[in-house]
Order: C-alpha cells, then sequence, then structure tokens
C-alpha cells in the first residue's frame, strides 16, 4: 500500500516539474515577445528604453496575462462552461471602456465574416396537403 502511495507521489510531483517547465518556457517566449514589441515601439517614436525597465514591462505583462487567464476560466466556470467564450473576454475588460469597445466592435467583425447558417423552413406535411385538397363536399339531402 506503501508502494503506491509513493507511485503515486512521483507521479504528481514529476507532473508538476513538467508543468513547471511549460510555464517557464511559456513565460520566456512571451517576455522575448513583450521586449521586441517594447523595443519596436520605443524606435519608432524615437525613443530608448532601458533594459531594466524593459525587463520589469515583461514582468507586468506577463503576471496581468496570468491573472486574465485565471479571471476568464472562472467566468467560464460560472457560465458552466468548459470553454471561454468571447463574452468572457469582453467581461473581463468592464473596467477599461475602451477596450470593452474595441473587443465589441472584434466580435461583431468576426460575426460578420462568419457564413451564416439559414435554418430550412420545415416544409408541412405532404399529407396534409393531401388531406385538405381531398376533401370532398356531400350536399345535404
Amino acid at each position: 500500500m506503501e508502494e503506491e502511495t509513493n507511485g503515486i507521489d512521483e507521479e504528481r510531483k514529476q507532473q508538476h516539474e513538467e508543468d513547471a517547465s511549460v510555464t517557464e518556457i511559456l513565460r520566456d517566449r512571451f517576455r522575448l515577445s513583450t521586449i521586441s514589441i517594447a523595443e519596436a515601439e520605443a524606435n519608432q517614436i524615437g525613443m530608448e528604453i532601458s533594459k531594466p525597465i524593459i525587463a520589469c514591462i515583461s514582468d507586468l505583462a506577463f503576471k496581468y496575462t496570468e491573472q486574465l487567464a485565471k479571471d476568464l476560466e472562472l467566468f467560464a466556470q460560472h457560465a458552466g462552461r468548459k470553454s471561454v467564450r468571447m463574452e468572457d473576454v469582453i467581461l473581463s475588460a468592464h473596467r477599461n471602456e475602451r477596450l470593452a469597445a474595441t473587443l465589441r466592435s472584434f466580435r461583431n467583425d468576426l460575426k460578420a465574416k462568419e457564413p451564416r447558417s439559414e435554418r430550412k423552413r420545415k416544409k408541412s406535411s405532404t399529407r396534409e396537403d393531401i388531406t385538405t385538397t381531398n376533401v370532398v363536399q356531400v350536399p345535404d339531402l
């Protein structure tokens, strides 16, 4: 029994280490992307940003993104869903009306590009058509 418990604990430990490794890779890639964007924006306006400031901005952006992901997951769970929808993302931006408006506009643009699935009208039953056309009037005697 104790051996089984040790095996389960080992699996959990290994899974936790793998999760931490994936998180670290994602953090590094996110950081590199953020640094690249910050440097490009600074160059575009002719400004220079020190490396420590760029690193700080990158860390803040990553922490904000982590919190946003947790919020989105909670919104979906609260709605009884397992997946996040656009409405959850818009809800997360409720404190920033400009961002929320931009997201709503983006959602509307996506909906406009989607092919519309038109419902087919139900044809009335041919049996009903036959019975109404085959009614014969019998004169009163």
